[in-house]
């Protein structure tokens, strides 16, 4: 039997999907060279977290649920005993590359999941503790991590070039002009200063 499409496996797989829109929603647009610019001091870009996102998709709901993983490339990539291996996109790969690599994961993610139920068993080797789990952990699991990668690549997009909000079907960002964001940044820059 496969996940209760009506019940918490369904509100569990909305979640990360949710998450997965906005991830490729942040990435449309940009020129290959603006998805590798690193923005931050740990050389956090788009087309690296879309690369860590795919194989932690391929890693979670297919290795970890057992079967196997078809991609060559990423299947290198968590053989790879470079710990940033994930996050360092192949020089030759564009970012539809990266964005087709990810649809792919997400989807032979999606046929594993349709198979599984809530308490299927799992095991996650790179997991201490909770090495044994379930699905419905591993759902959990990745929707964190899907949120949280959403939102970095929300911070780098806007630094790359304003591009804003949650995901299109719930922007969820005032609709303000550039002066009152101007203004506004300015008022918590005041805050943060009197602090």
């Amino acid at each position: 039997m496969a996940i209760d499409k009506s019940g918490q496996g369904a509100q569990l797989r909305e979640y990360l999907n949710d998450a997965r829109e906005a991830i490729l929603w942040k990435c449309e647009g940009l020129s290959d060279a603006q998805a590798r610019t690193p923005l931050t001091a740990t050389g956090t870009h788009v087309m690296g977290l879309l690369l860590h996102l795919a194989v932690t998709e391929a890693g979670y709901f297919i290795e970890c649920l057992g079967q196997k993983i078809e991609n060559p490339l990423i299947r290198d990539i968590m053989a790879d005993d470079d710990a940033q291996a994930d996050f360092r996109p192949p020089s030759n790969m564009t970012l539809t590359d990266a964005m087709n690599l990810y649809r792919e994961a997400t989807s032979a993610a999606d046929e594993v999941l349709d198979h599984s139920e809530l308490n299927s068993p799992a095991v996650v080797p790179w997991w201490g503790t909770h090495r044994h789990t379930t699905v419905e952990r591993l759902l959990i699991h990745m929707i964190a991590e899907s949120h949280r990668h959403a939102g970095h690549m929300d911070i780098v997009r806007e630094q790359l070039d304003g591009f804003v909000g949650l995901r299109p079907a719930a922007p969820n960002i005032p609709d303000l002009t550039p002066a009152q964001w101007d203004e506004e940044r300015l008022r918590l820059r005041g805050i943060a200063d009197n602090a």
